[in-house]
Order: structure tokens, then C-alpha cells, then sequence
């Protein structure tokens, strides 16, 4: 009789560490959490496109890179109260290089088809290497009051 036990007693420790083993933590991948098509973003200056509310909030619809992923500097179209317009990202949730600032939300500049920003202020800190990269960034730059 105590073979059966033994049996069963095996067989639920087995289940129980299949179960374990089963059982990881989620990460979600660089790739998720960087900007994509349908991301939802933040615009962070004052023009009166991106500071009246409305029933949806700002997504991309496309990303000017080659693989289809933005980063800070990346140019992407966004579908705003019904209308296309171009952005600017500003900052991102995903973590980057060492040494560069991890933001809590997307953040864009809306920009007009030649390059000139919208607005005239900039409500957050900006990188401060969006500064190297290459790109007419100059305007963004002088309307922005903060940098991290």
C-alpha cells in the first residue's frame, strides 16, 4: 500500500513543478513598448491642435524608419481630431542608451510639412541628445525651455 502513496505523491510534485516551471515572469519586449503604428502619444506643446480635448486621443499611423519603430528624433504621422498631421518625437517610454532619460509617457511636437514646429512653447524637458542627432531639429530646440 505505501507504493500507491509514494505514486501519487510523486505525481502531484511533478505537476506542481511542470506548473512552476510553466510559470514565469512577463517582460515585455523592447520592441512593444517603443512607438509604433497605433501608439497612443502625448503632444507636449502649445499649439491648439494638441491641447483641445477630444473623444480620442492622438495615434500614430506611421513611422518614417525603415523598420517601422520611432525613437526620440524619429518623425511620425499622427491621426489627430480627424486630420493627419506630421510629429516629432520628444521622448519615450522605452528605455534607451545608458544615460539617456526614460519619460512616462510618448511625447511629439507637432511640426508642419517643412519642418517648423506648431506651437511655440514646449511644456516638457527635452533629451539633451536630441541635440547631436543628426536633422534639422534647431527650432524644436529654441522653443524648448527645459532639458534633461
Amino acid at each position: 500500500m505505501a507504493l500507491p502513496q509514494l505514486s501519487r505523491s510523486l505525481t502531484g510534485l511533478l505537476v506542481n513543478s511542470s506548473s512552476m516551471i510553466n510559470r514565469r515572469s512577463f517582460s515585455v519586449s523592447a520592441v512593444a513598448a517603443a512607438i509604433q503604428k497605433m501608439t497612443r502619444v502625448r503632444v507636449v506643446d502649445n499649439s491648439s491642435l494638441g491641447n483641445t480635448s477630444y473623444h480620442r486621443p492622438p495615434r500614430v499611423i506611421h513611422v518614417y524608419t525603415k523598420n517601422g519603430i520611432g525613437k526620440v528624433g524619429d518623425k511620425v504621422l499622427l491621426a489627430i481630431k480627424g486630420q493627419k498631421k506630421k510629429a516629432l518625437i520628444v521622448g519615450h517610454k522605452m528605455p534607451g542608451e545608458r544615460m539617456s532619460p526614460r519619460f512616462d509617457s510618448n511625447n511629439v511636437v507637432l511640426i508642419e510639412e517643412n519642418g517648423n514646429p506648431t506651437g511655440t512653447r514646449i511644456k516638457v524637458p527635452l533629451p539633451t541628445h536630441l541635440r547631436k542627432l543628426e536633422g534639422d531639429y534647431s527650432k524644436v530646440l529654441a522653443i524648448a525651455s527645459l532639458f534633461v
